[in-house]
């Protein structure tokens, strides 16, 4: 996982300071007031319909035989062979394991 924090430049006061402007500039940039905020309601309470479309359309769809995880220990040749052949060496193991006789 990358760490995005260090790849992102800091802003200079001048920047910062520009960007603050701007934001008290626009006239329909108006901070909520207390009021405005103990009225709000949360997403899915106002536009429901919308709020389920976008739930179920979140994620991959589910499989009808969904892969197991599990640990294994393997010899490190072994492993690196299978790397060797390049991307989907897991799934090669998982057919050449499939396809073995088992005693």
């Amino acid at each position: 996982m990358s760490n995005t924090k260090s790849r992102v430049r800091r802003l200079t006061d001048a920047e910062e300071a520009e960007i603050q402007r701007q934001i008290a500039a626009d006239p329909e940039d108006g901070e909520a007031t207390d009021e405005q905020l103990a009225q709000a309601k949360p997403f899915a309470e106002v536009l429901p319909e919308l709020f389920e479309s976008i739930r179920r359309s979140r994620g991959r769809p589910a499989l009808e035989k969904p892969k197991q995880v599990v640990s294994i220990r393997l010899d490190q040749d072994v492993v690196r062979k299978f790397k060797a052949t390049g991307k989907g060496w897991q799934a090669r193991i998982n057919e050449v394991l499939k396809n073995a006789k088992v005693r």
